[in-house]
């Protein structure tokens, strides 16, 4: 008949173990708060033409992937890349573009799709780029807010959460491009 099969280890809801990072926004917060800023997004776009939705790469990847297909409208999507981290976990102040997007913007409806605003320099840097491009209107969609650590103010048309001063990491957020693939938010536990 055979051995008897060892026993399968329980299986974790993702693919390694939270340590050392302690939980901060739950996977289900998460979906449902995504869920929300889609249907109010589909309202607040709708019977608007020219619809284009721009992730900031690369922490917005993943909320942009999830939020997106809670959009019931056309869009198009594009992508922009700016940096002022490099790899370090403290901005450098000096804000740099390291993909432009792939199409013109002007006269369209355009949604800036961020994981995290904090200090505000850079998202303010990249609006401020953006609306010299002459689009029809422009909006910020972000995942978080910081508000403890904003030094410029920005204004966020459409905001997932308000987060005290830790630096998180999961949901597209990183340390030194890893943890992007958390599927919640943490921040790294103090020892």
């Amino acid at each position: 008949m055979g051995s008897p099969s060892s026993p399968r280890p329980a299986a974790l809801p993702w693919n390694r173990s939270p340590a050392p990072f302690a939980e901060l926004i739950s996977v289900e917060a998460i979906a449902a708060r995504v869920a929300e800023l889609g249907a109010q997004l589909t309202a607040d776009y709708a019977g608007k033409p020219d619809v284009v939705v721009i992730g900031v790469l690369k922490g917005s990847v993943i909320f942009l992937s999830d939020l997106v297909r809670h959009i019931a409208l056309p869009c198009v999507l594009d992508f922009i890349g700016i940096s002022s981290y490099g790899d370090a976990s403290v901005s450098s102040g000096v804000v740099q573009i390291t993909q432009d997007l792939s199409r013109p913007i002007e006269g369209k409806h355009v949604i800036v799709v961020e994981d995290i605003v904090d200090t505000g320099h850079t998202v303010a840097y990249l609006l401020e780029n953006l609306a010299t491009r002459r689009p029809a209107s422009i909006k910020l969609c972000s995942l978080l807010h910081k508000p403890d650590r904003s030094e410029r103010e920005v204004k966020i048309d459409y905001l997932g959460f308000t987060i005290p001063n830790k630096f998180v990491v999961g949901y597209g957020l990183d340390i030194s491009q890893q943890y992007r693939n958390l599927p919640f938010i943490g921040f790294v536990q103090d020892p």
